[in-house]
């Protein structure tokens, strides 16, 4: 049986001092409809990204986790009912000499069961979790971000359609850039998307002294027609607007047409080329 456990939160900034310590807490939920006491594990590793695509690493060490070597976990192990949560401590001793700037960790969850029972219930592949930490050292922080692409398409076949955008962080410490979607339709103004404002808008955070390539997929919008799509990014002070006309417009839907505009200039043409007939035989 897999338990299909739940951490929160899934992932939290922290304000660090040098020499100070910090407390925090993660919650694990183990669901009503387990058959099953959950037996946990907390472990904690590195965390960065590498690529603009951002494809997480909890296992190389750099400057920027360090903070690994901070935090210790309270209750590392433990016991929780089906129905029950834990909230398992965590502290993080700032050295008094750590470098001003982002420190990130993740801090595991998963089964502390090593393939045996569990209450007679065989554990098998419980998923692991991650809590991110996102610690931000006092000092001498840097905050440089530039917002280098801001992409809309002014064409696609069927919805959704994918907004991207490329922002970089040349700064010492992470930033949230704020991205704003709003489609309308074309012809008559009407909003599309969202329905609800606060659907609108997203947080995308961008680590320190890496570039991030980021998109985003509008759903629920009309099969075929003429949207107006308008992607607003807010980052470090900065303002990118970019809009544009979107075609939707079916594979079939484009083949019809061509065949339609084929047929009628076939039409066309046989017609002229009738006419210029009965000219000659007149």
């Amino acid at each position: 049986m897999e338990n299909a456990f739940t951490i929160m939160p899934m992932n939290q900034q922290v304000d660090l001092n040098p020499g100070e310590t910090y407390e925090g807490y993660i919650t694990i939920v183990n669901p009503a409809d387990a058959k099953a006491d959950f037996n946990y594990k907390v472990t904690v590793s590195p965390y960065s990204v590498v690529g603009e695509d951002y494809t997480a690493d909890l296992q190389t060490k750099n400057k920027s986790n360090e903070i690994v070597d901070w935090i210790k976990i309270e209750e590392p192990t433990g016991t929780i009912a089906p129905n029950g949560t834990k909230k398992v401590k965590f502290t993080i001793a700032t050295p008094s000499d750590a470098a001003a700037g982002g420190q990130y960790a993740s801090l595991n969850v998963s089964s502390n069961n090593d393939g045996g029972k569990n209450d007679g219930f065989s554990v098998q592949n419980v998923f692991e979790m991650a809590s991110l930490i996102y610690g931000t050292v006092s000092g001498d922080t840097v905050k440089d971000g530039e917002i280098l692409e801001n992409n809309v398409p002014g064409f696609t076949a069927v919805p959704p359609i994918t907004v991207t955008a490329k922002l970089q962080n040349k700064g010492n410490i992470h930033q949230t850039a704020t991205i704003v979607l709003k489609v309308t339709n074309f012809f008559t103004g009407d909003v599309i998307y969202p329905k609800d404002e606060q659907q609108g808008q997203f947080g995308e955070l961008v680590m320190p002294d890496t570039t991030y390539n980021t998109s985003r997929e509008i759903g629920n919008l009309p099969s075929i027609g003429v949207v107006t799509v308008n992607q607003t990014i807010h980052f470090d002070g900065k303002v990118s607007t970019t809009e544009k006309q979107v075609i939707i417009c079916p594979v079939w839907f484009m083949i019809l047409v061509v065949l339609t505009i084929a047929a009628l200039v076939a039409f066309i043409v046989t017609r002229i080329k009738k006419a210029r007939r009965k000219k000659r035989e007149f």
